[in-house]
């Protein structure tokens, strides 16, 4: 049986794991690495990808920029999320702000020491980045469809990085870029709609805010249909195995989506319809494996 004092250390773990949000980043680190296997260096050995000690830093600085993003954005939106979310706020607060700084510091210095091991310019790469978080964190998250781009944006960074690295600039991958924008930006929108009481308390001026939920759901309706211009192109365009099934699928599932987003009334509405919108981007990364599923184990040797 764990006694008080390590039942409260457990609890502020879970807190700190909550604030930096460790599911999404392991989500984002699994996605960088089978997007540099199966996308980006199809050719190369699966040996020499996995333990590519270059690839592993700038995987290791991603995730801990993305980890202090998420404590800077916690720490401004502190008062605004009391409302949107007050459970899991009750537990990010087992943190207190100060130690939520320090470790923000932290990690912004380990993910700069880890880029210059591998040039000045990851250095400098990996600084804008942490910048970029910030400035959308402190200012730009107020400033209507501008925070939204920009937040969309830093969450497709990550992967940009890993496309410089290997210097693959194939239009298949763009295409796939395309996709995941869109549906990453049409998420921050929904997440607008989802966080409308506490955006107007704390005075953000977002989408539905100023415009109204209707204008913001045409918005958002119209960042879905486009994502049918670069899902389509994937399947009748270029070779991508059996994901094709994915992307047929997303077309299905994104079909109800524009359904329901219209009969969507309240926060109970939109949490799904965020949801929905994160499922197909997690479903995305695993799918991302039916391109080759031989093609790890034709690579190991």
């Amino acid at each position: 049986m764990l006694n008080r004092k390590n039942k409260l250390l457990l609890f502020k773990l879970l807190s700190l794991f909550s604030v930096v949000r460790g599911y999404n980043i392991l989500v984002i680190t699994l996605a960088q690495y089978l997007a540099s296997i199966y996308i980006l260096s199809p050719n190369l050995p699966l040996r020499d990808v996995v333990l590519d000690i270059n690839l592993f830093l700038i995987v290791t600085a991603s995730a801990l920029v993305i980890a202090s993003g998420y404590i800077i954005n916690n720490f401004y939106d502190a008062e605004k999320d009391l409302i949107n979310k007050p459970t899991k706020t009750m537990l990010d607060r087992l943190v207190s702000q100060r130690f939520k700084l320090t470790t923000y510091f932290i990690l912004n210095f380990l993910a700069a020491l880890a880029a210059s091991y591998i040039s000045f310019k990851a250095v400098l790469f990996f600084s804008s980045y942490i910048f970029g978080i910030w400035l959308y964190s402190h200012k730009l998250k107020r400033v209507p469809f501008i925070g939204n781009l920009v937040s969309a944006s830093l969450a497709i960074t990550p992967f940009f990085v890993v496309f410089v690295y290997y210097g693959n600039f194939e239009r298949v991958i763009f295409v796939h870029a395309l996709f995941l924008f869109l549906l990453i930006l049409a998420r921050e929108m929904i997440k607008d709609l989802e966080n409308m009481a506490g955006d107007m308390a704390q005075n953000y001026r977002t989408i539905p805010i100023i415009y109204g939920a209707k204008v913001s759901k045409v918005l958002i309706g119209l960042l879905i249909v486009l994502t049918l211009v670069p899902s389509l192109l994937l399947i009748n365009t270029f070779d991508v195995g059996y994901m094709y099934v994915y992307f047929l699928a997303c077309i299905g599932l994104l079909g109800l989506f524009i359904i329901l987003l219209w009969r969507a009334t309240g926060k109970k509405h939109y949490v799904w319809l965020h949801n929905i919108l994160k499922f197909i981007i997690v479903a995305g990364v695993f799918s991302i494996l039916l391109i080759d599923v031989d093609l790890v184990l034709n690579r190991i040797l």
